[in-house]
C-alpha cells in the first residue's frame, strides 16, 4: 500500500487493517448504520452516511441556536432566565 499523506504533509502508513477498523467504528456511531448480523454495509455507504449524519447534526445545532437567540431577545435582558441563556450561547 502506497502512503498517504496527512494534512501536515507527512508521509504517514495506514494499514487496511485500520481503515477497516475505523470504518468499523463508524458504523457502530451512525445510527441508520446500527450492525445487524445479516446486514453488510460497503465502506463507501458508512462514509456516506457519516457525512450526512454530521450534516444533519450541524442542522440541529443552528436550529436549536436559533431558537436559543430567539428566546434570549424576547427575555427580560436583566432576568436571571437570560443570564442562564447567555451562558449557553458562549
Amino acid at each position: 500500500m502506497s502512503g498517504r499523506r496527512s494534512r501536515s504533509g507527512q508521509s504517514t502508513e495506514i494499514s487496511d487493517d485500520q481503515i477497516n477498523d475505523l470504518v468499523s467504528k463508524l458504523r457502530r456511531l451512525i445510527p441508520e448504520l446500527q450492525p445487524t448480523p445479516s446486514h453488510k454495509v460497503s465502506a463507501a455507504k458508512v462514509l456516506k452516511e457519516t457525512c450526512n449524519y454530521i450534516k444533519n447534526l450541524h442542522r440541529e445545532v443552528d436550529g436549536l441556536s436559533d431558537r436559543l437567540s430567539e428566546l434570549l431577545s424576547s427575555t427580560d435582558s436583566d432576568s436571571p432566565e437570560a443570564a442562564i441563556l447567555r451562558s449557553l450561547l458562549m
